[in-house]
């Protein structure tokens, strides 16, 4: 039986410390994709077999999902670090805890992979990062159109069927979670289901690949339109997980701000071209190469806009790690955010280390300055954690950054990979008073 440690497990009393002003150099070896596993392992209920996923990111909320899964049943193996086998057969009831589903955001997929298999689901509603409203009326809509009906009880969302039947479905607003949903709800639905205006990023297209290789017929996937014909069946398979765009932007920035000279392995270049556009503009020199990229600075960084949007636009993901990286170049730069409404929380802890930075609404104005000095900061969500992580390596200085809980989320092994790269960063336990005097 696998066991995975629970959610923030003694994260409460870890901080991560920088040293900054160290140019970070080496090679970096990018993992799976944390999007695209988090709506790949709930998709493993479909399936009447065992499923074997590789290159999983060994993180937070992989573990989270896979425990989620072991415990409603299905047998949970950790192969290696980095491959899972999953046997869904286990599972008899379509019932996802509640104290487990409600710390991450991902977990509304197992509506859509329960409904699929069971023709019902009872699942918590979902948590995760908080910068603001997460209604998932778009997701019930599709459910609504392939023949489900819904309910709210004590904190649990509850859909049933009949029988699903395929429909067409026509999004209001671009929703990744909404488009991941209806599939898995589709894909063993009767007839065909067609999405128009869906989402179009790169784990929409892996998880479609992952559901065709268990023998789903899922056309369209990475277009706004995808056309869905439902099967009685869906085997067991092996499958490998892209690698992650947002970690290998998050180390192509990090080198950038440090002024370093990085190579970013195992990615798809295509995956990464909005960042790589933003990046040349701001003056950043970035070689691409089959599966690598190499990114270095040898003058000025320069102001530049960003807006995030939609992919292939500017990844939102990606929006708090750009800022700290505009907060040391030349001039007045602009970020907008067009996809959430309260993502710049973590510009008070960008303005603590001398940013300087004024936000309305959705719209960040950032005044380049000279240099941040290091201070104590936390991570108020993953991306902002990791923004502080660029924001600190950058700086002169020491910074104690706390609540890395959300950091541990989504990269792996963050620590040890910029201390591969040269990064004067550690790992510490607040409990150890030797740890506090450091």
């Amino acid at each position: 039986m696998l066991i995975y440690p629970s959610y923030g497990e003694c994260c409460n009393l870890k901080q991560i410390v920088v040293n900054g002003g160290n140019r970070l150099n080496g090679t970096v070896h990018i993992s799976g994709a944390k999007n695209a596993a988090v709506a790949i392992i709930p998709a493993v209920i479909l399936s009447d077999g065992v499923c074997r996923i590789e290159n999983i990111p060994n993180i937070m909320d992989v573990n989270l999902i896979a425990n989620i899964l072991h415990e409603m049943g299905a047998r949970v193996s950790r192969v290696n670090k980095t491959t899972l086998d999953i046997d869904p057969t286990y599972i008899r009831r379509p019932v996802a805890a509640y104290d487990i589903v409600r710390r991450m955001r991902a977990s509304s997929y197992l509506l859509g992979a329960l409904l699929g298999k069971f023709s019902e689901a009872q699942v918590a509603l979902p948590g995760g990062c908080d910068f603001g409203v997460r209604p998932i009326d778009q997701h019930l809509k599709g459910f609504a159109v392939l023949g489900a009906t819904h309910s709210v009880v004590q904190g649990m969302i509850n859909v049933k069927a009949d029988r699903l039947t395929g429909g067409h479905v026509y999004l209001d607003v671009v929703s990744v979670g909404a488009t991941v949903n209806i599939m898995l709800a589709a894909v063993r639905a009767e007839g065909r289901t067609i999405i128009e205006n869906a989402a179009k990023e790169p784990h929409i297209v892996d998880l479609a690949n992952f559901l065709n290789s268990m023998g789903a017929d899922v056309r369209g996937a990475g277009t706004d339109v995808i056309k869905i014909n439902g099967v009685k069946h869906l085997n067991g398979t092996t499958y490998s997980i892209i690698p992650d765009q947002i970690e290998a932007g998050t180390y192509m920035v990090a080198a950038a701000a440090t002024g370093g000279d990085v190579i970013v392995s195992n990615v798809i270049t295509k995956h990464l071209e909005s960042i790589t556009a933003k990046l040349r503009e701001i003056g950043v020199q970035i070689d691409e190469y089959e599966d690598a990229v190499r990114v270095r600075r040898t003058d000025e960084l320069r102001r530049c806009n960003v807006k995030t949007m939609p992919h292939p636009g500017f990844p939102t993901d990606m929006q708090p790690q750009i800022a700290a990286l505009l907060s040391i170049a030349q001039g007045t730069s602009i970020v907008t955010e067009a996809v959430w409404d309260n993502r710049f929380r973590y510009v008070e802890e960008l303005k603590r280390m001398g940013a300087v930075i004024s936000v309305d609404g959705k719209v960040a104005v950032i005044e380049g300055v000279k240099e941040l000095n290091g201070a104590p900061v936390k991570a108020t969500d993953l991306r902002a954690g990791a923004a502080m992580i660029i924001a600190a390596l950058a700086a002169k200085g020491t910074t104690h950054i706390e609540d890395i809980e959300h950091i541990e989320r989504g990269y792996e092994d963050v620590v040890e990979k910029f201390s591969a790269l040269g990064a004067d960063i550690r790992l510490i336990y607040t409990d150890d008073p030797i740890a506090r005097r450091a």
